[in-house]
């Protein structure tokens, strides 16, 4: 898939067709982490900002904001918010070769998520090389541990409605279509587009070959209507989730 194209096409309804962590986010985690790191001597990166809905949050805590997407579309559309001292420039994030100042605050949410894992690799690199020493990252990927949750919870679901496994149809298990190769890597369809998604144990590995230490690996919880759109009442805790990494630069990658 040609990253630019496709989020160049969909650019004028993100809004609408992207899924909106903030306003989704249960236990406001992301603004916890935020207010955290937030200070306003300090520079941030909203590291594939899309649209820019993460602007709200970063440019009142931050003296200056550098906002970086491979869309020219959804550049423009972030443009159209108008902070004082947010700075829009177009990057491919997956490029091994890409110039980004040196930055106290690194945000990243659901952009490393390709079907290609060695851009995956690439873009953790990239994250790393634009924090500041003693910097900080805030990184949201998807679960692959919630994917397969959630997966259980609709056969136990279909289950208590007397359907057998066998029995439920081939359109409710459509993300799994992929090879057995894929899914074995995480790669998943959402809305028939493949998408990375991790697994705990894969994050400390990987993050730590790119020269990340993880400082606090949690679950940013959603409810059940993100992921079928009339739950039993009885589907509750515990929730589905993407994973939300803190990570410091590792001291030997410190240049």
């Amino acid at each position: 898939m040609n990253e630019k194209e496709h989020w160049d096409k969909i650019a004028s309804s993100y809004n609408e067709e992207i899924f909106d962590v903030f306003k989704s986010d249960r236990e406001g985690k992301l603004t916890h982490y935020f207010k955290k790191h937030g200070n306003k001597a300090h520079t941030a990166i909203d590291f594939g900002c899309g649209t820019g809905k993460a602007l709200p949050y970063l440019s009142p805590l931050f003296r200056k904001v550098l906002a970086v997407d491979i869309s020219r579309e959804c550049l423009s559309e972030a443009r159209r918010r108008s902070y004082s001292n947010v700075e829009i420039s177009r990057k491919d994030l997956s490029a091994r070769r890409i110039t980004l100042p040196p930055s106290d605050f690194v945000f990243c949410c659901n952009v490393i998520m390709l079907p290609e894992p060695e851009k995956n690799v690439i873009m953790f690199t990239n994250v790393q090389k634009a924090m500041r020493t003693n910097g900080n990252a805030v990184l949201v990927v998807p679960s692959f541990d919630s994917m397969m949750f959630s997966a259980w919870r609709m056969i136990d679901w279909y289950k208590k409605e007397g359907v057998k496994p066998a029995d439920i149809p081939p359109s409710e298990l459509a993300y799994f279509s992929g090879k057995k190769t894929d899914l074995l890597q995480g790669i998943i369809k959402i809305d028939g587009v493949p998408t990375k998604h991790f697994s705990e144990s894969e994050l400390k590995v990987l993050l730590k070959q790119c020269g990340l230490v993880v400082t606090a690996l949690e679950k940013l919880t959603y409810d059940w209507d993100t992921e079928f759109s009339s739950p039993p009442i009885w589907m509750k805790d515990p929730y589905p989730w993407d994973w939300l990494v803190e990570c410091k630069k590792e001291a030997a990658s410190i240049n």
